[in-house]
This record gives C-alpha cells, structure tokens and sequence, in this order.
C-alpha cells in the first residue's frame, strides 16, 4: 500500500473510512480543480499559482495542530499559512463597549472582501501585507509581509462559508473533533492561556460558539474534499494528505500534459543553484561550479530512465543480492557549443562512454541548419542522450533529433536533457516526438520578443565558457 500514489488511495477510499481518512466524493472535482488553477496562455507561457489549501472546523478542533503538521512535511516548499482570525473587522467604540456581547464566530465578524483582496494579489504574484489582530484591542494595527509562495494554508473556523473563498481552494480540509473535546481544550485554553473567568468562557460558549458551529460551520463540511476524524491526533490522514499535495507540487503543468516530459523534483538546494548561475552578478567560478552541480543532478536522474537488466551478484559476505544491471549501449551526442559543457558530467556517470557532437547555426535560419555533426558509426544500436542545456523555441532541438532518427535511431531511445526549458519548445518537440524523453530541472516562464528564455540564465555557453567579455 505504500507504493500507491495518495490518489489511488483517495480514489479506492471515496465515500468511505480509510484508517480514519474520509474524503467526500468530491476527488474529480479536486483534481480538476488543481488542474485549472494553473493555465497556458495563448503564447504558451505557463502562468503559475500557488497550490491553496483550506483548513476549517470548530473553534478547538485542533485545526492549527494539523496545519502545524502539514508545514513541517512540507518542508522544502516554499509555504505561508493565513489564518482567517487576522481578518476580523476592527471593533467600533460601541462594539468594543460591549464586547462580551460580539459574536465573533459569526461570518459578518470577518472582512472577507480583504480576505479575497490579499489572496488575488498572492495569486497573481504580488507580496501583500497581512493584518495582525490584537485580541485585547480588537484592532489591527500591525501588519505582516507576505510574499509569493508555493504553497498557502488558509485556516479558520468560517473560510468554506464565502462561495468566492471556496472557489480559491485546490484542496478544501474539515477537522472534525467531538464537541465534548473541543469544549474542553477551549476552557483549557481561555482560563490557562488567556486568564478568562470559567464562567465567562462558558457563557460565551453557549450563547454564540455552539450555535454558530450549529448553525455556520457545521454546515460548511459538506464542501470539504477531505474530512479528518481526530484533527492532529490522526497521523495517517495528514500523511496521505501531504502526499498527495507533494505529489501535485512536484508534477509541473506541462507533465499533465506531456508524459514523456520529466522535472526533476525541486528542493531549496536547487532552488538555490539555480537562483546562483540565474543571478547577471555570479562570477564565472561560481555560474561553473554550480551549472556543473545541476547538470551532474540532470544526467543522474536522466540515466534512470534508460532500460536496465536484473542482475545478481555474491557480496563480500557470501549474501546473494539482487539488483540491476546498467545500460550498455549508451552514448551522448552535445549541441555545439552549450552542450559541451554537460559532457564532463555525463563521463563522471558513465565511464568511456562515446560522445558525438552537432553544430546546428542558430540565428537567422530559425535553428534549423546543420553545419556539422560527427556521430558514433553505431549509434543506431544505443540509446542517445542528447545535452543542450536550454530549450527554447525547440527549433535546434527538433534538427538534431531529425538527425539522430535519419542515422537509425529509435525515436524512443534518445532522452534529452537540458537545464532549463520554455513551455513553447517543450510543446514543439513533444508534439513532434512523443515518444522522445525530455528531463530538466526547471521550466521558465516562456520567450521574450527575441526568442530569448525568460527568465533564463542568459547566454549559457558565454557565460561557462567565459566568452561574454567584451
């Protein structure tokens, strides 16, 4: 069962228990969901959002526990959790005279149209300032900055009541806890915490907590796509949970689309490369070094894609183990001059392998002439990893694999591996050559006017080669 995806598991648990994880008939509409939050326009450029997850229940549900959790999972994303209690109206001098007789659990006691305000411009990629709410002024006066992320949490005991916050969700999550249990964490928490009277916290409960978890939010789980049972006490549910949201993070759009594309999984480290060689400001020591970093990263995770035989051998203990044999028809052919630089990487993972070379003149023929190309005599018989470390228009890249297939070779044998891709050239050469595999660290935004990737890195072989002085 741990080898199942978290939507397999979904799909098999629709509408019943799995060890304490419900989902509420509505995964299609989930994964739909998901789907249509992140388009292609027109140009082909992908217009990203960030993945929102909603977070509601009752007060004391343990809703902040599971949202807890869920950061500390998802420790290598880029995450923001917002809670809706920072967007409580200010109180009036009236309303503040008579606090004790506010209903703060009341959908009219939240801004919700700032609410909405500050999670467009989140989507659109802005940064936003967040309200802070004092609970013993009833104000917001402080603010907090939040920039564009990957991932943002919604929490609060009312986000599934607004139709309009709804429809922001990719995944909509209802904690479910028995309300003798939340009654009993809230006291804990007024009287402990807050230094509130008991006899105040149970009016307060009675006379608005009950009746509005009864009467707004209660209501509210029938939207959820996930029920948890237990809150943060359930670890299986929030486990699958996070699966399933790394396993939406992790498949760029386009791989929606294109099977035979593969982005090698993110982690701030490569985040961090590749915010290095992208920066106009690194030297060319350091654009070296760590272009070399991520192309070793590229060519690993490329070579897992080549055929392999089961093979058994005797350890040094006398232990029979069982595993796989390499690929031994193998070679690389690099675009001239870009892919030459990947061609030390290939060598350090794949010991003599044979390397061919193509010059293809890219201005002023939109890519498509071929100078020179020196290939393996027997390259019809190999599997061909071809480097070029950006894709862009896609026009160079379609000549060498028209090239490779008029020498013999398989469509489905050659793999291509470069950096970074533009949505425009992975749409060309996918839909040429379906059965091609295509394997990078990261796709741009798309082309600017002159057919240059954007954001990119510039020109890549001036930069490593240090041929970009004037």
């Amino acid at each position: 069962m741990g080898s199942n995806s978290v939507a397999d598991m979904i799909q098999a648990s629709s509408k019943v228990h799995f060890s304490g994880f419900h989902v509420n008939g509505h995964v299609n509409g989930l994964e739909q969901k998901a789907v249509s939050k992140e388009t292609i326009s027109a140009s082909g450029e992908i217009q990203r959002q960030p993945f929102v997850i909603g977070v509601a229940g009752g007060a004391a549900s343990g809703k902040t526990t599971v949202c807890d959790m869920i950061i500390q999972q998802l420790h290598d994303q880029r995450l923001v959790l917002i809670n809706q209690d920072s967007f409580y109206h200010s109180l009036t001098e009236e309303e503040f005279a008579r606090v004790h007789e506010y209903n703060f659990d009341h959908p009219d006691a939240f801004d919700t149209d700032h609410l909405l305000s500050c999670m467009e411009k989140l989507r659109q990629g802005e940064a936003v300032d967040i309200p802070k709410y004092d609970c013993k002024t009833y104000k917001s006066s402080v603010f907090r900055r939040v920039n564009p992320t990957d991932v943002i949490i919604l929490e609060g005991i009312l986000l599934f009541h607004d139709p309009r916050v709804r429809r922001l969700m990719n995944m909509k999550i209802f904690v479910c806890t028995d309300s003798d249990v939340r009654l009993e964490r809230r006291i804990r928490r007024d009287t402990v915490e807050n230094g509130r009277d008991i006899g105040t916290v149970l009016d307060q409960y009675s006379k608005f907590v009950k009746p509005a978890f009864d009467d707004f939010i209660l209501p509210t789980k029938k939207y959820a796509d996930i029920i948890i049972p237990r809150g943060g006490n359930n670890h299986v549910a929030v486990d699958l949970i996070v699966q399933h949201i790394c396993t939406k993070l992790g498949q760029h759009d386009l791989c929606k689309i294109y099977p035979n594309l593969y982005v090698i999984h993110s982690t701030f480290q490569i985040r961090g490369m590749h915010t290095l060689i992208r920066d106009a400001q690194t030297t060319k020591h350091d654009f070296v070094f760590y272009s070399d970093r991520l192309i070793r990263l590229v060519v690993e995770h490329g070579l897992g894609h080549l055929p392999f035989t089961e093979k058994q051998v005797i350890t040094p203990t006398g232990c029979v183990y069982s595993g796989v044999d390499f690929c031994k028809r193998l070679c690389g052919v690099s675009v001239i001059r870009s892919g030459e630089s990947m061609e030390n990487a290939l060598r350090a993972c794949c010991k003599g392998i044979k390397i061919g070379k193509i010059l293809i003149h890219r201005e002023g023929d939109n890519g498509q002439q071929l100078i020179y190309e020196k290939l393996p005599n027997d390259i019809s018989e190999r599997h061909v990893l071809l480097l070029d470390p950006i894709l862009g228009t896609g026009n160079s890249a379609v000549e060498a694999i028209n090239l490779l297939i008029s020498k013999g070779v398989p469509e489905g044998n050659i793999v291509f591996l470069n950096l970074i891709s533009a949505p425009q050239g992975v749409h060309v050469v996918c839909e040429k050559f379906p059965r091609i595999k295509i394997v990078t660290s990261e796709i741009d935004n798309g082309l600017n006017e002159e057919f240059r990737v954007i954001p990119g890195m510039g020109e890549f072989g001036d930069r490593y080669f240090g041929t970009d002085d004037d």
